[in-house]
């Protein structure tokens, strides 16, 4: 995936002769906190709104700016995953695309970004979602995946977090809403189901016969 592709049509430029007022005004103007400076089609440098605002002389133009310091850029080449961990990493809303000459292709912004990873994630496809809690050690992509298709579940996507307590939070995308028995089947491999998003209805049917044999149970 190139990442000329996942460039946000709307981001604008700002140049040299510009001064810090009509930079703001484009920044108010877009919801944006960073614009980038091109000159003769080459990235220049992010400019921030915060070292627009504490300017002194924002009606000066650009070129006479001394914070045109931030060369934050991604390679044309990139991978999305890489640009996301920058943007989220330096609290950008807007990362510019360059080539390996510097010159400036267009900006990526977090939504972009976020929208391209929904799709491609499948997470945006029908089917519901199950969240594991495993502790590292346990951990096997290979009996998850065999344990969902004992069940006839495709797993679409698959993320991996660890928490601040060391575990890991396996959350799957499936390709099927009605999760009752392969949730059943992972707590018959004596897997920790944290959560289960899938068909309402079929999980509140199945709970309401759980509880009707409770009651009958208990009678």
């Amino acid at each position: 995936m190139s990442m000329t592709r996942l460039i946000a049509p709307l981001v604008p430029t700002l140049s040299l002769s510009d001064t810090g007022t009509r930079a703001l005004a484009l920044m108010e103007e877009n919801k944006l906190t960073q614009l980038p400076v091109v000159s003769d089609d080459n990235f220049v440098a992010l400019v921030q709104e915060d070292d627009l605002i504490d300017w002194n002389t924002p009606d000066s133009e650009l070129s006479e700016a001394h914070f045109l310091t931030d060369k934050n850029a991604i390679l044309s080449s990139a991978h999305p995953y890489e640009a996301l961990r920058a943007l989220t990493q330096m609290n950008l809303d807007v990362l510019p695309v360059v080539d390996f000459e510097q010159r400036y292709l267009g900006a990526v912004t977090k939504e972009s970004l976020l929208k391209y990873i929904s799709e491609s994630n499948g997470y945006e496809a029908t089917g519901g979602i199950i969240v594991l809690e495993i502790a590292p050690h346990n951990y096997s992509l290979y009996q998850i995946a065999r344990i969902c298709e004992n069940e006839d579940v495709t797993i679409l996507n698959s993320q991996v977090y660890t928490t601040p307590e060391g575990m890991l939070e396996v959350t799957l995308k499936t390709n099927r809403t009605a999760l009752e028995a392969v949730v059943s089947s992972f707590e018959r491999h004596e897997y920790r189901v944290k959560e289960v998003f899938g068909d309402q209805k079929n999980m509140e049917d199945v709970m309401g016969k759980y509880n009707l044999l409770m009651n009958y149970l208990n009678m």
